[in-house]
């Protein structure tokens, strides 16, 4: 059988198989896998954190247009996603539908390129938590322990979370992420009640203020935003009615991230007015957030802020992490990775040995950022979450791209619109952010040119990779290649 060729036809999306001893089970909701994904986004770090840096090195009040943009492209980007899992009913997300659309080869590529983005957008916030909790232990006047402290107790508490069954790291994310959503709501509520700074107004959304200071920069912190939402299809084998659940949650949580960041960061211009947000943006970004929350809330709300800042940053590691462990199960079942990664805990029902490995990497990860003497906020948040950024295009470029193919070779009951015209559109958009990225991803990363070609570097690497392997196994073990694409049965 040659190597180039993905499975010759679609799979039955209701298909009786038997399951495997590995098989991921549970009975997660739409709203159950929404909470999931979203939490990984982290909302209020984005509206806090990315937000006033967006605004301060990007388009200015133009902001809120960028995120309207980037969901609006996600959205036809999510077409062709969830129509394809009704088509190929696996949970490998990426790495499997590349493989259907474009070869097993490509497909495993893929499958490299998407844990190494999750882990380095993980380990990013890792970064960013720890030296938030060393800032905010050492102002209540508590003991300055190191950063890197902070962030391995967080890798523990998160790896005791993940070990366990995936509905008790639901609750803990619904009950975080409805805290950290409802401070914001409520702020943007007050500022639109008191008028903002000067009257409300639309111009974030006119040309001028879209074009204005460096566009590109702004359009990157808006994507960055979005990542983790395309995690959805992971959690298939996991999901009540996954035909119906999964493609629900999917749009579910690019109109909820889509609609919360656009009118909360409009909300954050209004509350000081399209002249004025550069300049307090500039005053203190890390601070932006809190102040206004003072300014129209009051001093418990800047209290509050604070508070829930940790805690978005917690529940997006937990999110992050239960996303890698289903990413390396589901590798590990299609022979990709060592096959006790594959594993299901008998009791949890979670793959509890993917979970143990995953905790290790981060841990292993956050002393290297330590030995080697990182800034945790500028260097390892910064640098990190850029090539992440970067990664999760291409990874989403080459989805629909696999898409586009897929419904080209093999004939199945799906509309022009989902097949053809929604991923066109979608690649279209995202081959444009690429672009945009690549072009401005020394000044993302806020690191030399050298380093930048390096991050690129790696990203190209670990494609390269996951062909390399493909191309071994397929001399090494024929059976086992041709159901690499497959991840498990359901």
């Amino acid at each position: 059988m040659s190597t180039d060729v993905a499975p010759p036809g679609p799979i039955a999306a209701g298909a009786s198989t038997s399951v495997a001893p590995s098989a991921l089970s549970g009975t997660l909701g739409v709203s159950s896998i929404v909470f999931m994904v979203v939490a990984a986004a982290a909302p209020l770090t984005v509206v806090g954190g990315a937000v006033p840096i967006a605004i301060l090195l990007g388009n200015g009040a133009g902001v809120p247009m960028m995120f309207l943009a980037s969901a609006l492209v996600l959205l036809l980007f999510s077409v062709g996603l969830s129509t394809m899992s009704r088509f190929v009913p696996k949970p490998g997300a990426f790495f499997t539908y590349v493989g259907y659309g474009l070869g097993r080869p490509l497909g495993l590529g893929t499958a490299h390129l998407a844990l190494l983005t999750y882990t380095l957008i993980q380990a990013a916030v890792y970064g960013y938590l720890g030296g938030a909790l060393q800032s905010s232990i050492t102002d209540l006047g508590g003991p300055s322990i190191p950063w890197w402290v902070w962030s391995l107790a967080v890798v523990a508490v998160t790896g005791f979370l993940g070990y366990r069954d995936i509905e008790l790291s639901s609750k803990v994310l619904g009950i975080l992420l409805a805290a950290e959503v409802g401070i914001v709501v409520l702020l943007d509520i007050a500022v639109i009640v008191k008028g903002g700074d000067s009257g409300l107004d639309a111009d974030s959304f006119t040309p001028n203020q879209f074009m204005s200071g460096s566009p590109g920069i702004g359009l990157m912190f808006a994507v960055a935003g979005f990542i983790g939402f395309e995690a959805t299809a992971i959690f298939r084998n996991e999901a009540r009615d996954p035909d119906r659940t999964i493609p629900r949650a999917t749009y579910a949580a690019v109109a909820v991230i889509g609609i919360f960041y656009t009118l909360s960061s409009w909300s954050l211009v209004q509350a000081w007015g399209v002249n004025n947000v550069v300049a307090a943006a500039a005053a203190d970004p890390a601070a932006m957030i809190m102040t206004t929350a003072q300014n129209y809330l009051g001093v418990w709300a800047n209290v509050t802020v604070h508070v829930l800042l940790l805690t978005s940053l917690f529940a997006c590691v937990l999110s992050f992490h239960n996303v890698i462990t289903r990413y390396q199960h589901s590798m590990a079942s299609a022979t990709a990775m060592p096959k006790r990664l594959a594993v299901v805990h008998d009791r949890h029902s979670s793959p509890h040995v993917s979970s143990l490995v995953q905790s290790a990497t981060a841990a292993v990860l956050v002393v290297v950022f330590a030995a080697t003497r990182l800034d945790p906020e500028l260097q390892v948040f910064a640098w990190f979450s850029g090539i992440a950024t970067l990664g999760i295009v291409v990874l989403m470029a080459l989805t629909c791209l696999a898409v586009l193919v897929y419904f080209r070779r093999n004939q199945a009951p799906v509309g022009a619109w989902q097949s053809t015209i929604a991923p066109i559109l979608g690649l279209a958009g995202l081959v444009s952010i690429l672009v945009i990225l690549v072009s401005n991803f020394t000044t993302l990363i806020g690191g030399s040119a050298t380093l930048a070609n390096i991050f690129v570097a790696l990203v190209v690497a670990s494609v390269l990779l996951g062909v390399v392997q493909a191309r071994i196994i397929a001399r090494r073990n024929p059976a086992a290649y041709d159901t690499l694409t497959d991840s498990i049965s359901l």
